[in-house]
């Protein structure tokens, strides 16, 4: 199972962003919010699950779209699973280490 990765340094900080890869590029849209899964900000590298997951000890800041993505990150124990918000019955959930 295929994810796609993305890191960045801002600041102090290290931003991981991760979605499925078959949600990449698609738009979500439920009530009033709309959540564009954008190639700029997940397409990075294409890593399996279990590689990505590895990547969140060493980021600050964690966006995961994605059934999968999300379901691992709760398996693993970074996401609870009342943080998780659901547009279009796709699942998103974010980290923030202080």
């Amino acid at each position: 199972m295929d994810v796609y990765i993305k890191l960045r340094k801002i600041g102090n900080n290290v931003l991981l962003a991760m979605c499925d890869a078959e949600i990449l590029g698609k738009t979500l849209c439920e009530g009033k919010i709309v959540f564009q899964v954008k190639e700029e900000f997940y397409k990075g590298t294409k890593v399996s699950i279990e590689e990505a997951m590895a990547m969140i000890e060493n980021s600050t800041i964690v966006n995961m779209v994605g059934a999968n993505v999300v379901k691992k990150a709760v398996e693993k124990g970074y996401v609870h699973p009342e943080a998780i918000l659901n547009i279009e019955g796709i699942p998103h959930a974010q980290i923030v280490k202080m």
